[in-house]
């Protein structure tokens, strides 16, 4: 027979049990979406703790509407500790600030996939980004393009293996902060590779330069650290074999990279524009990517994407990302362009 000091005893080491578990449960990221279900939202500009507070008292809101997936572009502008240095910005999100901001996302059954711009977009205008700014010697086209005029944005140099020690650092941090079980790439609109001002990469195949990044941030990512890898997908596109334009193709070079890198790694390919099929969404699914098309601002375009898609009947059709690219906004539930695509990819489950 028990004595009382046993069985007081034995009752509270169940509680400690039970309330470790809950604790633990807490900290469990929220199984992906399944197949099929991913309704996403990408956002950028919201750079601080202030910020992402006002952004979690919109969460609740996004969640009614029925969004499960919310991509936010974190960048330089993170209390990075390992290279304080390629901080962007002066009260950039804090670990605290991330972990409570990804709590509430979990509370509401939101996915929360923080991004950074690898590659290219490290600089906007006249402005370059911290890394090359503190590290010049990482930049693709060193001493060209002065106050970056005749580029788009500077791009660093993946062939510069000082590069990835850096930002691999980088991304662990933001990756541990948030507590993400996925980490978006960017790797969108990249266009030096192979470049005359490139001294390393002058000559080489841009293909196989670009398949080589984006195999470097797989290893990182996806084997080392376990998640999931998305990443932008109109350089994995041939422009002048579909007659796109070089903004959601590649016309020089890089499109035959599609075959030489994994396929584990979840292709996101934009189209903001009304087009008559999109051809590139089935053939990524049919070269084994799981697939998450995105759309913007024009409901026509946005509405013919979500069709094309939805003929494609694969587990590896994903869903669907909106996106904004025009910064913080207040009362992001209130986004016109996602509240109206919400309706329409309801009516399309009917």
């Amino acid at each position: 027979m028990l004595t009382q000091a046993t069985r007081v005893g034995l009752l509270l080491l169940g509680l400690t049990v039970a309330l470790a578990t809950a604790s633990a449960g807490e900290d469990k990221p929220n199984p992906a979406p399944k197949a099929g279900q991913w309704r996403a939202l990408h956002l950028l500009g919201y750079n601080t703790d202030k910020d992402l507070e006002t952004l979690g008292g919109q969460v609740p809101k996004l969640a009614e509407l029925g969004l499960n997936v919310l991509i936010l572009e974190v960048d330089y502008h993170f209390q990075f500790e390992a290279y304080p240095k390629l901080r962007d910005g002066k009260t950039p999100i804090t670990p605290e600030g991330a972990g409570k901001f990804a709590g509430i996302c979990r509370k509401h059954g939101i996915r929360l996939i923080p991004e950074f711009q690898c590659l290219g977009h490290q600089s906007w205008k006249e402005h370059t980004f911290p890394l090359l700014t503190v590290y010049p010697e990482f930049d693709l086209t060193p001493d060209a393009f002065p106050k970056n005029k005749d580029i788009y944005c500077r791009e660093w140099d993946p062939l510069n293996p000082k590069v990835n020690e850096v930002v691999f650092k980088l991304l662990d941090e933001i990756i541990d902060a948030f507590k993400a079980d996925a980490l978006h790439v960017g790797m969108d609109e990249v266009f030096l590779l192979g470049s005359e001002q490139s001294p390393s990469t002058k000559g080489k195949d841009p293909a196989k330069v670009f398949a080589q990044a984006v195999k470097d941030l797989h290893q990182h990512v996806v084997k080392d650290r376990k998640i999931e890898m998305l990443m932008w997908s109109d350089r994995l596109f041939d422009a002048k074999k579909y007659k796109w334009g070089k903004w959601e193709a590649s016309d020089y070079g890089t499109a035959p990279a599609v075959d030489l890198i994994p396929t584990d790694i979840i292709l996101c390919p934009w189209h903001y524009e009304l087009m008559e099929s999109y051809p590139d969404i089935p053939m990524f699914v049919e070269k084994g990517f799981r697939v998450l098309p995105a759309s913007k601002s024009k409901l026509d375009a946005m509405k013919a994407l979500m069709q094309c898609s939805a003929k494609v009947d694969s587990p590896k059709m994903l869903g669907h990302l909106f996106t904004t690219w025009s910064g913080k906004i207040d009362a992001v539930a209130e986004y016109k362009p996602m509240v109206e695509g919400m309706k329409v990819l309801k009516g399309m489950e009917k």
